[in-house]
């Protein structure tokens, strides 16, 4: 508030009061992956002159991608007679001074167009000449104002870059541009969008030689030379890229190996995200040991893999879960919000499991029961085919749910993004008590929806003592509850005899 003086009025905006907190995208599913046919860089063009004259040129950008649409193409007339044809070049910008005769008539062909600007070594640099369509290039041209070139385009999946894909199947399809879905990505956006129209950032990386090459590709790491991010570690940098975070990894055809899910979980914990992982797909034992292989509350296994029928090959496949189940996950939170389970949530596009899995609702020696014992969530075929299974391969019961580690997970990233406008305000009364009441306000609303059962926000005194305060430390706690799935359910039957002292009864009165 200002201190100036001023004989007269004005008004001040008091921005005191709480903040609503909103809740972060809970749904963005990051993929990492193959695509050699991904669809490449398209380079600018233009075409200038006239068929029917035999004067049209096709100008086309040497270099694929936007920045060919800053090359601009000019004809001039010289203003003077019997002046040489002449090619200038400054920046981007062509300018083709035109050839006159002795009256100062253009006389320059296209022909002798595309000749000059080819033996030019700057303009052969920016740009190829074509003669279009039937045109032969034996009209003379004539002067025409700077035009630029256009319909340049980068390549939409640059190899280690995140990009966004919100929901297009269009989209998705320049991941494979010859149509025969070669590499993982292909199949892995259409198994997600079978299930939801997901926001999905997608990381392209190069195929390798061998499947080690390739498997290092993916595990990725940070660029020497650039400092950019590679592979998995791209996801990282979503945010400042594409604008959104991911929270549910996945990288169909890769996590059924450790070293590729263990480099996963340090960039989950940094996203706070959860890893989908395939299971080895061979036996249930295996399944069971490959699970032991973490202690993580943000890896999900799923096992067996899955059957679907390629359209490519014509024939049914076996294919990764993975993917499937991050769209199960991202129609679950849409349909009924993140803090339920995706367990017993139908899997669409599939028409079995590479392996038969045996269930029974009161069964617990079926082998889904086992899986699930050992936390190892599989896919079970009850009035279609259902993912079946809740938990994480943690070891702490506490976090054992994936959906409560999901919920806990939003509601922390929520409260934390929603305080910027908090930051490097003096204290007082009214800040501490505006930050307390909108996160209260927020915990009201969550459990209103049943995201959460309780909640409560409080300031310990013995905390936010007199010298963490003058070190601009404030601490505010809140508690929550995020609702467990009914997993077990247990009806207890009993005999009654009594019941027959009514039967004779009710006979008895009737007659």
């Amino acid at each position: 508030m200002s201190e100036q003086f001023l004989h007269g009025v004005e008004v001040v905006q008091i921005d005191d009061g709480l903040r609503p907190i909103r809740t972060v995208r809970s749904s963005v599913i990051g993929v990492v992956g193959t695509a050699p046919d991904a669809a490449g860089a398209t380079a600018a063009t233009l075409t200038l002159g006239s068929t029917a004259l035999n004067t049209a040129l096709t100008f086309t950008a040497q270099a694929a991608g936007l920045d060919g649409n800053l090359i601009s193409v000019a004809f001039t007339d010289p203003g003077e007679s019997t002046a040489a044809i002449a090619v200038t070049v400054d920046g981007n910008a062509i300018s083709v001074a035109l050839a006159t005769d002795a009256e100062g008539a253009i006389t320059s062909t296209a022909a002798e167009v595309k000749t000059a600007i080819e033996g030019d070594v700057d303009a052969a640099a920016l740009v190829a000449v074509t003669h279009a369509g039937t045109s032969d290039g034996s009209g003379v041209v004539r002067a025409k104002a700077a035009t630029k070139l256009a319909d340049g385009a980068d390549e939409p999946f640059p190899l280690n870059t995140p990009v966004l894909i919100a929901g297009s199947r269009r989209e998705a399809a320049k991941l494979d541009a010859t149509g025969q879905g070669l590499g993982t990505l292909p199949a892995a956006l259409d198994a997600i969008f079978d299930q939801a129209g997901a926001v999905v950032v997608v990381v392209r990386v190069e195929e390798g030689t061998d499947d080690a090459e390739t498997q290092a590709n993916i595990i990725g790491g940070v660029d020497g030379v650039t400092g950019d991010y590679e592979g998995l570690q791209a996801l990282a940098a979503a945010e400042s890229i594409v604008h959104v975070s991911p929270r549910i990894l996945i990288a169909p055809g890769f996590t059924q190996n450790t070293g590729v899910v263990s480099e996963m979980i340090g960039i989950a914990e940094r996203l706070r995200a959860v890893i989908i992982a395939d299971g080895p797909n061979t036996t249930d034992t295996e399944a069971i040991e490959y699970r032991g292989e973490f202690g993580s509350d943000r890896v999900y296994i799923v096992d067996p893999w899955v059957t679907v029928f390629d359209t490519v090959a014509a024939k049914e496949v076996v294919a990764p879960v993975s993917a499937r189940v991050a769209g199960v996950i991202a129609r679950t939170d849409a349909d009924n919000g993140f803090w339920w389970s995706p367990s017993n949530k139908l899997i669409n596009g599939i028409t079995g499991t590479a392996r038969a899995v045996s269930f029974g609702l009161s069964d617990p020696n079926s082998r889904a029961n086992i899986l699930n014992e050992n936390e190892v969530a599989t896919i079970v075929r009850k009035d279609g085919y259902r993912l079946w299974g809740n938990r994480s391969t943690t070891a702490d019961p506490l976090w054992a749910f994936l959906s409560v580690r999901r919920t806990a997970d939003m509601i922390y990233e929520s409260v934390e993004q929603a305080h910027l406008w908090a930051m490097d305000r003096p204290f007082s009364a009214q800040l501490i008590n505006d930050i307390r009441d909108g996160v209260d306000a927020y915990l009201r609303h969550l459990k209103a929806l049943g995201a959460i059962l309780g909640g409560r926000v409080w300031l310990d005194p013995e905390l936010n003592t007199e010298a963490q305060l003058k070190a601009g430390k404030l601490y505010l706690d809140f508690d929550i509850e995020p609702p467990a799935p009914l997993e077990h359910l247990i009806f207890r039957a009993h005999r009654n005899g009594e019941y027959y002292e009514e039967l004779v009864a009710d006979v008895a009165q009737a007659s």
